[in-house]
């Protein structure tokens, strides 16, 4: 007999159920369906188990997964390879980045670890690195790290002060993966419509190699009315899923459009090994930064750029 129902749908479940052999096992997860004759519990990774009533041995609600309490520095170094740059150069451990000027994550230098020179004279070569190839030096600093204090003892300053910070924001994969409310297609590699879809205006010319540079990407678009209106870009890193990319069409923002995104990467994201995943948003840019609270997202750490 069940110990679940109808109100349980959406929220985590333990079910015993006997298998055809006579053994019992157990399936954790998120209660998706259930029927008069089966319920359908969805795993972590994605996976949907549907199981007969008739078989269900025990069942009952259990609290929300946590959200474990994420490395900070592992994160750091994680997103710059969750969208690598076109072109990167090491000094130490730092990572230099540039792509013909499109973006600040990819072009800027990533001041992770130990630079193997004295501060300075990283910070030196950081910044012809730049000036070589017609770029404004650049550092994207975590707020409130060593690494922030030392570029400003240096004479760095705020690249962008009229700016907000940008929040990196993480939570685990179970928390997103939920079935979307329209059909998200998930393709390997975007066509001209996502590049439409994912632009204002002109594409730049370097941002479908950035875009597609990553070892495993997923572009998702959800299409109404015969035109693309939503997509985003995932890729993964170890068992991080990044989000970004993600747009919406005006006429078609507040339907919850951006949320089924997520969901639809997330549910590409399980079946690959993803347990948890991250995006970035601007501090001020305070709808978007709602949409991904409610799904789950909370703040890693937050970043500014500085320039020299």
């Amino acid at each position: 007999m069940s110990g679940v129902s109808t109100r349980d749908i959406g929220h985590r479940v333990v079910v015993r159920h006997r298998l055809d052999g006579g053994q019992a096992t157990d399936v954790i997860g998120v209660l998706q369906s259930y029927g008069e004759q089966t319920l359908e519990v969805r795993h972590a990774d994605s996976t949907p188990y549907r199981i007969e009533l008739s078989a269900v041995v025990a069942a009952k609600p259990v609290p929300p997964m946590p959200l474990r309490r994420v490395d900070v520095e592992q994160l750091f170094l994680t997103t710059a390879l969750g969208r690598p740059a076109v072109e990167t150069q090491y000094v130490g451990e730092w990572l230099l980045r540039a792509s013909s000027g499109w973006t600040g994550r990819a072009n800027s230098v990533l001041p992770a670890g130990d630079p193997g020179l004295p501060f300075s004279d990283a910070a030196k070569q950081a910044e012809a690195f730049y000036q070589e190839r017609g770029l404004p030096p650049l550092a994207l600093v975590r707020i409130g790290s060593p690494e922030q204090e030392a570029f400003r003892e240096h004479g760095w300053t705020d690249a962008r002060p009229t700016e907000s910070d940008t929040l990196v924001l993480h939570t685990t994969l179970d928390h997103v993966n939920a079935p979307p409310a329209y059909e998200v297609l998930v393709s390997d590699r975007p066509d001209a419509r996502w590049y439409d879809a994912a632009f204002e205006g002109p594409v730049p010319a370097v941002a479908p190699a950035v875009m597609e540079g990553a070892p495993r990407t997923a572009f998702a678009s959800v299409e109404l009315d015969g035109q693309v209106v939503a997509v985003g870009r995932g890729s993964m890193t170890g068992h991080w899923l990044a989000v970004d990319a993600v747009r919406v069409a005006p006429a078609y923002r507040r339907r919850g459009l951006a949320t089924a995104v997520l969901q639809g990467l997330a549910r590409w994201a399980g079946p690959l090994g993803g347990r948890r995943t991250y995006l970035e948003v601007e501090e001020q840019n305070t709808g978007a930064l709602a949409t991904y609270q409610a799904v789950g997202y909370v703040e890693a750490y937050r970043y500014r750029y500085l320039t020299v």
